[in-house]
């Protein structure tokens, strides 16, 4: 444990050190941050490839509606006993022949499968654009989160920071006090305690923002992140007036815009083709065929005279051999399923299986989605009432300190209670901290079901 303490003090000294090396640092707004990480961040990148991956699938599909041509070719050497392919007399000797080919086949009715098939895969882009739409906008949000946690650890730290400045300021004055035997002794203890405790937060705060720091420069695939700073761009007002709306119209927005329910919905329509491509194993299929062949020898061939006589003649042109052995082959060919076993119906019943699990997921995507829009509104009225909370408290607090600090100057109060109203106070300024970008954070969400993007995502 005290290992890994040092070691995190250590790395964030260096941390620290790499700041101040910097002559001036980039500080990055909210917009700047987002639009990198869609540029960047690899998880998006994934999602784009598969998205490549779909088009692919779709050249794959319509390519079965094209016919399929192969050619071939072959070069033998017989030695021994073997039967001349042109006259048919076996003889004992080494021969050599070559033989070309072609072959071409096309599907004439297939039970509607290929094109079933085609319109699968169109889909199936569809659906790997939603999914790519709702991988940007997962990761808009968590860069927006990871972005507020930074301004409010800033601000936190900046507080605690300010707090040392004048407890350290006061321990000047009060050992001053004490020379003059204004106050006790025991009171520059109480204040070295809390100076203790100051840099003890402080040394909190840091290490908080340096985490931040490097989540946030996670998400952005930031290489170089040393000098990697934030400047706070957002402010806690409602601008879209998102507040206005109710739960009900924000969801009914939300049905027509949000990428979850879109997605879902076209996985339903795949499922439905899947299920048409199962049953088009059911009918027959009907293919045409065309065979193209010639053949040469390169040994001597034996013929026969007027009187049947055998002779040997050398073997005829190569050219002549190819022109006179060709050959074609052409036709239809009709497969009837009867019988197989009962795996085109169990894969029928299979996909069948799998579009009711669409209608039910894409049901449940509904229901999650007003469930999410309500659970958003319900945190963001919270959201606001704690932050406005929180900034009567502080009011309230500040002029509770201001009371304590004139009654302490004039030596009506101890450091102790003193030191209290302090903390106190500074409790309430870190809360009213935490709620704000909190707040902010949950108007965010809201907008983000209404269909207002923390950035708009361009269409790639």
């Amino acid at each position: 444990m005290k290992i890994n303490k040092i070691n995190s003090l250590v790395f964030a000294m260096l941390f620290g050190f790499g700041l101040s090396g910097q002559a001036q640092t980039k500080q990055w707004t909210l917009e700047e941050c987002v639009r990198y990480a869609l540029d960047n961040n690899i998880t998006i990148k994934n999602s784009e490839l598969d998205v490549q991956n779909a088009e692919i699938n779709k050249k794959d599909a319509f390519g079965r509606y094209l016919p399929s041509v192969n050619g071939n070719a072959s070069h033998s050497w017989n030695i021994g006993l073997n039967q001349d392919v042109t006259t048919g007399v076996l003889r004992n000797q080494t021969t050599q022949y070559s033989s070309v080919g072609l072959n071409a086949g096309v599907d004439i009715y297939k039970g509607l499968q290929n094109q079933n098939t085609y319109r699968r895969t169109k889909l199936a882009i569809i659906a790997s654009q939603y999914q790519l739409l709702k991988m940007q906008e997962d990761v808009s949000l968590n860069v927006a989160n990871a972005f507020l946690q930074i301004l409010g650890y800033k601000e936190d730290l900046k507080i605690k920071t300010e707090q040392l400045a004048i407890d350290e300021k006061r321990l000047k004055r009060s050992e001053e006090m004490v020379s003059a035997g204004t106050i006790p002794r025991g009171d520059l203890f109480d204040l070295k305690a809390t100076i203790a405790t100051d840099k003890q937060n402080i040394a909190v705060s840091e290490n908080n923002l340096l985490i931040s720091k490097l989540s946030l420069a996670q998400l952005l695939q930031l290489k170089e992140f040393a000098d990697f700073d934030v400047v706070d761009d957002t402010n806690a007002k409602d601008e879209n007036n998102i507040m206005a709306q109710s739960p009900i119209d924000i969801y009914n927005k939300a049905k027509e815009t949000r990428t979850e329910l879109k997605l879902a919905q076209t996985n339903l329509e795949i499922a439905e083709k899947n299920v048409a491509i199962a049953k088009g194993a059911f009918q027959p299929t009907l293919s045409g065929f065309y065979g193209f062949n010639t053949r040469a020898s390169y040994s001597d061939q034996v013929k026969f005279d007027s009187n049947n006589q055998p002779y040997t003649v050398g073997p005829d042109p190569l050219f002549q051999q190819f022109s006179d052995n060709k050959g074609h082959n052409f036709g239809l060919q009709l497969n009837v399923p009867i019988f197989n076993g009962f795996s085109v119906r169990n894969n029928v019943e299979r996909n069948k299986v799998s579009l009711e699990k669409s209608k039910i997921d894409l049901e449940q995507k509904s229901l999650d989605l007003q469930r999410n829009v309500y659970t958003a509104f319900t945190n963001a009225k919270g959201a606001l009432n704690t932050y406005e909370a929180a900034t009567v408290t502080l009011e309230a607090r500040q002029q509770a300190y201001n009371y304590a600090k004139e009654k302490y100057d004039v030596g009506l109060m101890n450091s102790f209670d003193f030191t209290q109203a302090q903390t106190l106070l500074t409790n309430a300024q870190s809360e009213v901290i935490r709620t704000k970008y909190d707040y902010i954070f949950k108007i965010k969400i809201l907008e983000f079901y209404f269909g207002i993007p923390i950035v708009p995502i361009p269409a790639k």
